[in-house]
């Protein structure tokens, strides 16, 4: 068995450099040292796994499939270290606490800049990490601690988690000004199905409402194309791809109007609700308490 003690830091950083550039001689370039040094540090690595990590070409390297493996190992490993040496100097320069959020897009773009700007202009020594992901990766990061809190829609279950309303927001229909519903002021979502659709991307809360809200209608969403973002989601619509269905305040304003035109969707479902959710609350470190307790807060949910 390979005793973890015979690895060392620079020598997975100088194997680092060799994998991305392909090249003993760049790796040197970009680790500051020479090629001598940087091709024993490689050789050393390769007799203390007891593999070979690259295979030598006339043009430079391509990693073994043990390479590779090792690859995926030194790429956490090392990211990890540069985590621990900003929290480190943090609590260097006074920081006392650092806390993670993974959050969904319908929060990170509606609600938590204004709340934790003014959280942290209350708590200047406090450092806040967050995390954009969807609603599933989201609980599942909570769940197993890669995150201290989590903001998720009211629709995703969250089996093992302690949650509480954060947030509420209103679902709206966005079509363009020539589409036939863009003179409506409120529209019923089953009325609307026979159109094409502007969607986000598999896995998110957002589609899995509106796709179960076509199936108690007894129909299907006709999605045209998948983006990534709300940002996306808008721009595809002003160029006539289709409609869609976002929060009313995470639309740019002056969009609206202009390039889009916002419908009230009359389906209860459309009014939503969005959780703040933490494995344990008893569990929170002190300043991800006082987060906690300061978002639970930050508004009244109507």
């Amino acid at each position: 068995m390979i005793n973890p003690a015979h690895f060392d830091l620079q020598s997975l950083r100088v194997f680092l450099l060799a994998a991305e550039y392909g090249s003993l001689t760049r790796a040197a370039e970009h680790a500051g040292m020479t090629l001598s040094a940087v091709s024993k540090r490689v050789a050393e690595l390769e007799r203390t796994t007891d593999c070979a990590l690259f295979i030598r070409l006339p043009r430079g390297l391509e990693l073994t499939s043990a390479g590779q493996g090792l690859l995926v190992h030194v790429r956490s490993l090392l990211d990890g270290v540069n985590r621990m040496a900003v929290d480190v100097a943090d609590y260097a320069v006074g920081v006392r606490g650092h806390v993670k959020i993974s959050a969904n897009t319908s929060a990170v773009v509606q609600f938590l800049p204004q709340d934790l700007a003014y959280f942290l202009s209350q708590n200047p020594q406090v450092r806040i990490s967050l995390d954009e992901a969807l609603s599933e990766s989201i609980i599942e990061a909570v769940s197993s601690g890669r995150a201290d809190m989590g903001v998720f829609a009211d629709n995703i279950p969250a089996p093992g988690l302690e949650k509480v309303a954060y947030r509420s927001d209103q679902l709206v229909l966005l079509v363009p000004p020539s589409h036939p519903l863009a003179e409506l002021d409120c529209v019923a979502f089953a009325d609307t199905l026979k159109y094409d659709y502007v969607a986000l991307n598999q896995g998110s809360s957002l589609l899995r409402r509106i796709n179960d809200a076509a199936l108690r209608c007894g129909k299907v969403i006709n999605v045209r194309i998948q983006v990534s973002s709300f940002d996306g989601i808008c721009r595809m619509i002003e160029a006539g791809l289709g409609i869609g269905v976002l929060p009313r305040a995470a639309v740019r304003t002056e969009l609206l109007g202009a390039g889009l035109r916002a419908v009230t969707l009359t389906d209860d479902w459309a009014h939503r609700t969005l959780y703040l959710g933490v494995k344990s609350v008893a569990g929170l470190q002190p300043e991800a308490l006082r987060l906690f307790e300061f978002l639970r807060g930050a508004a009244p949910i109507k």
